[in-house]
């Protein structure tokens, strides 16, 4: 469950990333998950520190974030772009061929490479919360949020350019140590 008041600033590169208990690089803990919402509250130089929806917190790479390009539309906002039925249908498509994938590993009738190979480039997230649904878009690379009536653009894999007119409060920006 997210703490209260966590509004994901950015989310992790599709690869994951390496994260730092402070900044520096011979302090490591776990990474980070492929396309988890992170909130970006300090930068120090290409250090940024993230906060995680379960209140933990680390260092990471700031320059490898993917910015929110926007928050959820607001429930009287106008009907999103798209029908969420589809998005559903190829989520459910995906998670069922994993599924299958998983099913022949587990008889024998795959190898763990042909497992991989199988798997290769699959994605699927779904994230459901009452009504709130956050699902991720492989086609197109992104995540859209859906509230049951509409279907819109979420945060994207993709690197996002130009200003920050993401309405989220500013992060505090530091001075690196031998700067101050």
């Amino acid at each position: 469950m997210p703490s209260p008041g966590f509004r994901p600033t950015h989310v992790v590169p599709p690869r994951g990333m390496p994260a730092w208990e402070a900044p520096d690089p011979t302090r490591p803990t776990v990474p980070l998950d492929p396309l988890l919402p992170v909130q970006l509250v300090e930068r120090r130089g290409d250090w940024g520190h993230i906060l995680c929806a379960n209140g933990w917190a680390a260092w990471v790479d700031g320059r490898l974030l993917l910015a929110v390009p926007e928050d959820p539309p607001a429930a009287d906002g106008p009907d999103g772009t798209a029908d969420p039925r589809p998005l559903l249908a190829r989520a459910e498509q995906a998670l069922a061929d994993y599924r299958s994938a998983v099913a022949e590993l587990a008889a024998g009738g795959l190898d763990g490479e042909d497992f991989h190979d199988r798997t290769e480039g699959l994605r699927i997230g779904i994230v459901v919360d009452g009504e709130s649904m956050w699902i991720y878009d492989a086609q197109q690379g992104r995540w859209m949020y859906g509230d049951g009536r509409r279907l819109s653009p979420y945060a994207t894999d993709r690197a996002v350019t130009g200003a920050d007119d993401s309405g989220h409060a500013p992060t505090r920006l530091v001075a690196p140590e031998g700067e101050r």
